[in-house]
């Protein structure tokens, strides 16, 4: 299988901080990862080198067979999606929501004077359409719920046809109704063979779409576990990992944790 992300001993750091320490991990063609950690433990940063927006202090980093610093990331960008708060913030809330999405066929925020050809536009409403907004094409950005507005970002992620597609807590600030939606739009996707290679950060099993193949585990910086989620994602691997002794339970293709009553790991903090 081919190598989409190939981290090694990659660091992070930031004056007297290290983000992350000697992180290694890979990613192959085909599968759907899930990264978890506690706040803090840099999954946002990962996702960041991941992206081609962030080099490494030390160690080596390969995105789609290209090595960050040695490569014109303009180019690579285009080749991966990424629906993220940060990215988020720079949509002008007075956008056209069908434009939200076809800008990022020129990998703006913001239409200007840029020319789209139809294919461009029926690509967009196709999206809109999956993701069940695209009766909201006219809308402006900024009147849209937190919902809509997660929905409308991973249809703009998926817009330039990425090899790969970054979710950085897509459903964080989602009520239970708009979270378990959007779960299952992600399992659709997750479950295509045409997809691209799936990232989701989150914080919650519980939002971890049927579909997913992986799963990696950080804490403080470092892999604290990573590979098949079958495998991989157990109560002690994950009680480690927040730092809480956790029960972790399975329900068909879903999971759900929740700490043990009166007890706390060493290190939580």
């Amino acid at each position: 299988m081919n190598e989409v992300l190939d981290l090694q001993d990659v660091s992070i750091v930031r004056g007297a901080t290290t983000i992350l320490d000697g992180l290694s991990w890979t990613v192959r063609d085909g599968e759907r990862w899930v990264v978890l950690g506690r706040n803090g433990a840099g999954k946002t940063t990962l996702l960041q080198i991941a992206s081609g927006r962030m080099h490494p202090s030390h160690g080596a980093a390969d995105v789609l067979g290209a090595r960050l610093g040695r490569v014109d990331v303009f180019e690579l960008r285009p080749r991966i999606g990424l629906s993220s708060a940060a990215l988020a913030e720079h949509i002008p809330s007075g956008e056209l929501v069908r434009d939200v999405v076809v800008t990022a066929a020129y990998g703006v925020t913001g239409r200007w004077r840029e020319q789209y050809e139809d294919l461009d536009e029926a690509r967009a409403n196709d999206l809109l359409t999956v993701f069940g907004v695209d009766h909201l094409a006219r809308r402006y950005f900024g009147t849209l719920s937190e919902g809509e507005r997660k929905r409308v970002q991973i249809a703009r992620a998926l817009m330039s046809d990425p090899e790969l597609l970054l979710l950085d807590e897509p459903a964080a600030g989602l009520d239970l109704g708009g979270r378990e939606e959007l779960v299952g739009a992600l399992a659709e996707l997750a479950r295509d063979p045409r997809s691209p290679v799936l990232v989701l950060v989150t914080h919650h099993v519980e939002e971890i779409p049927p579909g997913f193949t992986h799963v990696l585990l950080l804490r403080q910086g470092h892999v604290e576990a990573a590979g098949p989620l079958d495998e991989v994602l157990t109560a002690e691997h994950l009680s480690t990992t927040f730092g809480v002794e956790l029960e972790l339970d399975r329900h068909g293709e879903r999971w759900s944790a929740r700490a043990v009553p009166s007890t706390v790991r060493t290190g939580a903090h």
